[in-house]
């Protein structure tokens, strides 16, 4: 504990012009006596600490001195400090905010930043991502129920080995005990999730995924074809960018996506009827056929209106 509260006045010194013996034994909560001696150990150390009188006095590193920078330049520290900043902040994490306070001691002196990172959270409850994240760092098991893409409702035992962000939604990914296999759970459909007591040893064999099944994950791959009109082309832009787009004179688009299954494809129908009038499936024609059942399904919901 002496040493990491060491490293720790270290880094503050060199990311603070002065800092009080007072501040520091508050911060760290222990005596003003204990920092004097921190201090001086500090000092026998090698590092030019210089103590500076007055009311506004206190501690702090000799003019000039800087860490070593060798190792990171000042582009990668300046991307580490935005990303972790992000996630100190979703986490509430103090370990990351160590990190970023010596991250900051080899950067520039002028810091600009030409990154920013903003992990969408509006979905997910911030306090069940630090639950989870500290279930995957105890190795608690944890139990919750969950809705799959099939509407249904089961309820899941998970040995939790990583969260992941991507599509803009936080997912977990650990064994599933209940399914005896390794699973991907969306947070946004995760209810009731309870760390239990009982810990578990990760697996020796973690699975890779098969050459095989990429394959026919191609071989599956049908385009799309949607037809967008000039009212909705920002929305469908927003959720649908990484396609091939062709822009027509009366200003409206016709977009290429090849998609997995697309007549099972709920992700896409939900985005297209999203769009209203303003967008129009042409290709394939059974997916045609689907979007107008479920929107005659929609409509039957208001017939007294």
């Amino acid at each position: 504990m002496k040493l990491e509260r060491l490293i720790s006045i270290i880094y503050k010194l060199l990311n603070h012009e002065v800092l009080s013996a007072s501040v520091l034994a508050e911060e760290f909560q222990v005596s003003p006596r204990t920092i004097y001696r921190d201090i001086d150990a500090i000092g026998a150390a090698g590092f030019p600490v210089v103590s500076f009188q007055g009311t506004k006095g206190g501690y702090g590193m000799m003019d000039g001195y800087k860490m070593d920078k060798s190792l990171l330049g000042s582009y990668d520290v300046h991307s580490l400090i935005t990303v972790l900043k992000s996630l100190s902040t979703v986490f509430e994490d103090e370990r990351a905010q160590g990190t970023i306070e010596r991250l900051q001691t080899i950067g520039p002196e002028f810091r600009t930043t030409s990154l920013s990172v903003d992990f969408d959270t509006y979905r997910t409850d911030p306090g069940a991502l630090s639950r989870l994240r500290t279930a995957i760092t105890e190795r608690n098991i944890v139990r919750f129920d969950y809705i799959n893409a099939k509407n249904e409702r089961t309820t899941r035992e998970m040995e939790p080995l990583r969260l992941h962000f991507k599509y803009r939604n936080w997912y977990l990914y650990g064994f599933c005990r209940t399914r005896r296999d390794y699973r991907e759970f969306r947070l946004s459909r995760m209810m009731n999730a309870v760390l239990t007591p009982e810990t578990f040893e990760p697996h020796r064999e973690m699975p890779e995924e098969a050459a095989s099944s990429n394959k026919e994950w191609q071989e599956q791959l049908e385009d799309v074809v949607i037809r967008v009109g000039p009212e909705a082309l920002a929305e469908a832009l927003d959720q649908l960018h990484q396609v091939d787009k062709q822009f027509h004179a009366d200003g409206s688009m016709t977009m290429r996506i090849p998609v997995y299954k697309p007549l099972q494809a709920r992700w896409l129908w939900s985005i297209v009827l999203s769009l209203g009038s303003g967008a129009e499936v042409l290709e394939p024609p059974a997916l045609r056929n689907i979007l107008k059942e479920q929107l005659q399904n929609a409509l039957k919901l208001y017939e007294d209106v």
